[in-house]
Formats: C-alpha cells, structure tokens, sequence
C-alpha cells in the first residue's frame, strides 16, 4: 500500500483549470458587455504555488487577476474547474481555509477611523482567537517593522494613504497566516512607502521558509525585484509561466550590448552591418565619445566583432550586455496596449 503524500508536497496554492463567468445585468454594462451578456473573466486558469514562494501574477487591469484572488481567498466562487489551498479545496472548505490565509488589496479603506492604529490591530487579532499576550507581543513588533510605532496610537482616520498601506499589511499579519495574498499593495503609494511595503514582505518571509505569497501586480519591477516565480495573465487566460530569468531570456530574439567609442568613424558602422551574425548597429554621438549599440544573432558573435572593431581603429572604452527587461517580455506577451501600465511605478 503506497503511504500518503507528504504535505511538503503539495502545492500552498493550486488553481485547476479555474473559470469565471460573469453576466452582466439590470441594465449595466461590466467592461463595455451589454446587459444579458455574459463576460469570461477566467478561462481555464491553472497554476501552482510551492510553499515558500513569491509568486507574481502579471497582467494588465482586467485581466483577471483580482478576479483569482478573490477565488483563493473564498470571496468568489468559481464558474468551473478548482481552487485549493494547502490541498482544501476554497468552496467547500471554507474555514479552515479562512484559518490559514489573509490578504491585503491596494488602496482598500478597511477598518475603522474612530480607532486607533493598535485598537484597529488588537480588533483583528481577536477575529483571528490570537492570545493577548500574543496579540500585544506582535503588534508591537509589526509596527516597528513598518515605521509606524509612532502612529500607533494614532486615529486611522488621519492616516495618510501610505500609513494606512502600512497598518494593512500589519492588519493582514497579525494572524501569522501561512498565505498571504498581495493584490496590488503598492499601487498609488509614494516611492517611500511602497518600498517599506516590500521590504517587510521579504523579512516576513525570510523569517519562516514554509510562508507564502501570491502577489498580483502590474508593476514589472515590483515583480523582478520581489518574485521567485511568475506567470503572466491576459484576457482570463496564463500566456506564460516561469522565473524572471525565464520570461526574459525566452523572449529575448538577439544578444544586445552597448560599447563606449573613444575613436569612430562612420565607415565603422557599414563594416559592422556587413558582418555574420550582426543584426543591428546603431551609435549615438556624444561630445567625447561614441555610443554603439549592438543586436547580435548569439552571444558568441561579440568577441569576433571586438577584435574587427579594434582591427579597423576603434578604441573601446566600455561593453556591457544589455539584458532584456521583465517590462519587454510583459508588453511582447501582452501586446502594446499595455505598455502605459508597465511603465507606471513609484
């Protein structure tokens, strides 16, 4: 008799074949759709999260993103397919689901304005059953790690937008969840306080190696920087799964470097185009110096382009690889439309 699989090996998150189907009604449109149409905000998802992880979830708004998340985190059904965490299935264990998960969504107004910053943290720690001494215990230590000991006391009625991020990240921890869902935490914080929302989610999970995180944004560098993994979502439907480094090499058609000129000649320019395995050379003259951009067929094609550089007179200051961008492999994978979002950050 086989023996049981071991819980290590399941995966924290798993969406099978996962479908949305919403119905537009009472006279109102949902994304240009008539009323009495129906709109396909998954189509078949699947995907699977190891414990351990930051997963990103990239596409642009209303690609279904946020419509996933409310799946995994039991408030939304799906249309069709499975949702599970931990190996529970989110519809028909609710609870214990509830038990191991919390989320924190960007720009969400959740709590009270009347309390405090520690009373709004204490409220939720006992929603959760956290022991006071815990609760205390813990409170304290997530809001030093955020920058907020200071506000503790303070209303969260005049917090500003980026403390109040703060107090939710904090709201969302004091559960010690196992999952925590991050459905675009930093968007609309200024520069400081998005970074100290980043920071902490890598302490947090630096802190215990079984937590995990599936984070949705449509910042590509939030994602580079954070990520272990990602996949990327367009139209209800994942149209690439992989690490960083995947995404980007695999979509990357040529080897590119930058070189800094001392000496150049246009003659140069004709040679180079002339070559086996230069796709493109492009220069840009500066006061003192040249610089070459190269697009080469492989990566093996440099070194011979160097020595014909340094044959025919050129002086090289500078090489460097030019290495492909998540931003790049997002927009090729989605389409040109979504460049104005990939290009938003703080």
């Amino acid at each position: 008799m086989s023996s049981p699989p071991s819980q290590d090996n399941i995966p924290a998150i798993q969406a099978i074949n996962v479908k949305r189907v919403y119905q537009a009604r009472g006279g109102r449109s949902i994304g240009g759709t008539k009323a009495g149409k129906t709109v396909t905000a998954l189509d078949g998802v699947s995907l699977s999260v190891a414990r351990g992880e930051i997963f990103g979830l990239l596409g642009r708004n209303g690609a279904g993103k946020t419509t996933l998340i409310k799946i995994f985190t039991t408030l939304l059904a799906p249309s069709g397919g499975q949702a599970l965490i931990d190996g529970m299935d989110v519809t028909r264990e609710v609870v214990k689901v509830r038990q191991r998960i919390a989320m924190v969504s960007g720009g969400e107004q959740s709590g009270y304005g009347i309390l405090t910053v520690r009373e709004q943290l204490w409220m939720f720690a006992q929603f959760y059953g956290v022991p006071s001494k815990v609760a205390h215990a813990r409170i304290d230590e997530l809001l030093a790690a955020v920058g907020m000991s200071e506000q503790a006391n303070q209303k969260v009625y005049a917090l500003s937008t980026g403390m109040r991020q703060r107090m939710n990240l904090c709201r969302a921890l004091v559960s010690d969840p196992e999952v925590l869902f991050l459905d675009e935490p930093t968007v609309g914080l200024d520069v400081e306080a998005s970074r100290a929302v980043r920071d902490y989610v890598r302490l947090w999970m630096s802190q215990d190696l079984r937590r995990t995180v599936l984070l949705t944004t449509h910042y590509m560098f939030e994602a580079d920087e954070l990520c272990n993994h990602v996949a990327v979502i367009n139209h209800g439907q994942l149209v690439a799964e992989g690490t960083t480094a995947d995404l980007k090499r695999g979509l990357q058609e040529h080897a590119r470097f930058q070189l800094e000129m001392a000496e150049w000649a246009p003659a140069f320019t004709d040679m180079l185009r002339g070559r086996d395995g230069v796709v493109e050379a492009l220069t840009e003259q500066h006061a003192d110096r040249t610089q070459l951009r190269l697009a080469l067929l492989r990566e093996e094609f440099i070194m011979p382009t160097v020595a014909s550089l340094n044959d025919a007179g050129a002086r090289i200051l500078t090489l460097r690889r030019i290495e492909p961008t998540l931003e790049e492999a997002f927009v090729r994978l989605v389409g040109d439309e979504a460049e104005a979002e990939a290009e938003g950050g703080h």
